[in-house]
């Protein structure tokens, strides 16, 4: 098994850190944005705890306009930002980098509508993935994709990572089980893709991403 590589550290972005500060605080609330070593801490490792590097900054947005212009700012200046939903995953998917914001989307945590006539659930990325099935089993459903950690994991985290468990073999991993998603693409652009039809015309844009 080869050692993981992690990419090269840009020393100026490192050096420009309060005035990247400065401007995190000025698109999200200040106390969104931890700064201070003891803050962050707790974010220099996912589950894949054999490697530990402190992130250069934490920031937690609110919203989905927040996220964007986060990211349209790291867009600009060439800074490296890394998503994390609970940290739970262990293919190193949210290991933060010295010279890298560390988007959190803990804030993201609610559950916007519950369709059981489309037999769907329009949820925030930060939501854990039992929640979804709690949501719902009074009604006779669960939400099929069940990782080990799924009593923690969130669903934005399940989406990047196409998290599975038992209940796959016969439904299908994260993939087969989304409809839709909002999304906020690097420079900041808000888009949508698929909704609550099973299928739809065109390119599968959705399987893409």
């Amino acid at each position: 098994m080869s050692e993981l590589t992690l990419p090269k550290i840009d020393k100026s972005i490192i050096s420009n850190r309060d005035k990247i500060i400065r401007k995190l605080k000025k698109i999200t609330k200040p106390e969104n944005v931890l700064d201070h070593n003891d803050e962050i801490k707790p974010y220099e490792t996912d589950a894949l705890s054999a490697y530990k590097q402190k992130p250069l900054v934490v920031v937690l947005p609110e919203n989905t306009e927040e996220v964007s212009e986060i990211l349209k700012y790291c867009n600009d200046e060439i800074i490296k930002i890394i998503p994390r939903g609970a940290g739970t995953g262990l293919s190193g998917g949210a290991l933060p980098l010295q010279d890298a914001i560390l988007l959190g989307l803990g804030k993201f945590n609610k559950i916007l509508e519950i369709d059981f006539d489309n037999k769907c659930v329009v949820a925030q990325p930060g939501v854990t993935n039992l929640s979804i099935t709690h949501a719902v089993q009074h009604k006779g459903f669960y939400y099929a994709p069940d990782p080990s950690s799924q009593l923690a994991c969130s669903i934005g985290g399940n989406v990047a990572e196409n998290s599975g468990g038992v209940h796959s073999l016969k439904y299908g991993t994260t993939t087969n089980n989304i409809l839709g998603v909002e999304m906020v693409l690097m420079d900041g652009t808000i888009c949508k893709l698929g909704g609550k039809t099973l299928d739809q015309e065109g390119y599968d844009l959705l399987g893409l991403i």
